[in-house]
């Protein structure tokens, strides 16, 4: 039951105009199924623009009229400043990596 409500999406190389829209209609599609909360794993994002950082406001704005949820995890050195000079990180719930969400989501289980 639970891995239907949690969806993973890894995207990797650059986040940017050229694949945001392919992510966007990844977003829609969790929705659609009834996906509770989306883990957007960044571990093997090189680069992300402000096209990439839209793409993933858009998706939380999506997520939560949904009465879903988005959260983040394994942001390198370059998305962290991003997220920190556009205030994002006080948006995103952004875990360290894939571990600490799952262990974050077995105590709330619990």
């Amino acid at each position: 039951m639970l891995t239907e409500q949690v969806k993973i999406f890894q995207p990797s190389g650059s986040l940017d105009a050229t694949k945001s829209q392919a992510f966007r209609q990844e977003v829609t599609a969790f929705v659609d199924n009834g996906t509770k909360i989306v883990l957007i794993d960044l571990k093997n994002v090189t680069f992300m623009d402000s096209s990439g950082l839209g793409a993933l406001v858009l998706a939380f704005k999506t997520l939560r009229a949904a009465n879903s949820k988005l959260v983040l995890c394994s942001i390198n050195e370059q998305i962290r400043i991003l997220f920190e000079l556009t205030g994002m990180d006080k948006v995103f719930e952004i875990f360290t990596d894939r571990h600490e969400f799952e262990k974050s989501l077995m105590t709330k289980i619990s």
